[in-house]
């Protein structure tokens, strides 16, 4: 009896001791991208001054957001040695965050993603382009110095966006 006892106890202690350990942190893919409100995008913006920046926002229900995001994410990879940032904003309502979590699952960017907060939705708009109705897909590109430099409103093709980078980093045509 007694080593049953015993026996019950270790096990007990190790289910306790297993509950309060500390859980390690997701990896970064695993976790939702983190909220931004328009203040957030400013400083986004001004954390990345000093490397030219592409900026795209994307959402689950636009059709052309989910045909540009791959090519994104290759234009990423491709320029990223010639100093490229990349960043993504989702547009997606909390209802659609399952399609978001699976989309970015199934796409694994190279780039951070972060998610538009709730509300003010004409303020937000107005800090990333002014102007903006918030139609998608768009992109914002920005110079070195934290200039906003150019933007595409809508869907663009490959050639374009790689005129556009190439212009950004200062790289000769082909």
């Amino acid at each position: 009896m007694k080593w049953m006892s015993c026996g019950l106890l270790l096990c007990f202690l190790a289910v306790e001791s297993a509950l309060a350990a500390p859980q390690a942190p997701k990896p970064a893919a695993l976790r939702d991208p983190a909220l931004i409100d328009a203040q957030g995008y400013v400083k986004l913006v001004q954390q990345y001054q000093g490397k030219p920046l592409l900026v795209t926002f994307w959402a689950t229900w636009c059709e052309p957001c989910r045909d540009e995001y791959p090519m994104l994410n290759e234009l990423a990879k491709q320029y990223a040695p010639q100093g490229l940032k990349v960043v993504g904003v989702n547009l997606d309502d909390d209802g659609d965050l399952i399609l978001m979590r699976r989309f970015i699952a199934r796409y694994k960017p190279i780039f951070p993603n972060y998610r538009k907060k709730p509300g003010e939705e004409v303020p937000f708009r107005q800090a990333v382009l002014p102007g903006w109705t918030g139609s998608l897909p768009v992109s914002v590109f920005y110079a070195k110095d934290g200039r906003q430099v150019g933007s595409f409103l809508g869907e663009r093709n490959r050639e374009t966006y790689e005129g556009a980078i190439r212009s950004l980093l200062g790289l000769q045509a082909n």
